[in-house]
């Protein structure tokens, strides 16, 4: 067992697609960020070497609306739990570059937050998350 979590936080109005990348691009802040996440290669029978995956289960939940986004962001910085950020204009940026202008240019509470991943102590991570269900 673990005593720290990745949960992932969608908001609901999202097409298929969009949740898709929204989880990939988050699951790779924490896979990025935190090497303690990090498992190690997987190597067949053959001798063939594969790439690792975290070795934390990534949680992925489900918010009705941007103000259960919003809500969960909030508890989980008060909580100090790490925290990954996916706003809504980044479906329109075709590189980093237009991201990390596009951030750069809204102030923390201006954020339209679709998705956002947590990484921290598990009960941080269910406090920040509390009355949030699991994404069917």
């Amino acid at each position: 067992m673990y005593d720290h979590k990745i949960a992932i936080l969608l908001s609901g109005d999202l097409l298929e697609w969009q949740k898709l990348n929204v989880t990939a691009f988050l699951s790779s802040a924490i896979a990025i960020q935190f090497p303690e996440t990090h498992g190690q290669a997987f190597v067949t029978a053959s001798g063939s070497t594969f790439l690792p995956f975290l070795k934390h289960p990534v949680l992925v939940y489900r918010a009705d609306t941007s103000a259960d986004v919003r809500k969960a962001f909030e508890r989980a910085r008060e909580r100090g739990v790490r925290l990954g950020i996916y706003p809504r204009p980044l479906f329109a940026t075709k590189n980093e570059a237009e991201n990390l202008a596009i951030i750069a240019g809204l102030p923390d509470a201006e954020l339209d937050l679709v998705g956002i991943v947590m990484y921290g102590e598990n009960k941080q991570v269910d406090k920040a998350l509390k009355g949030l269900k699991f994404h069917p």
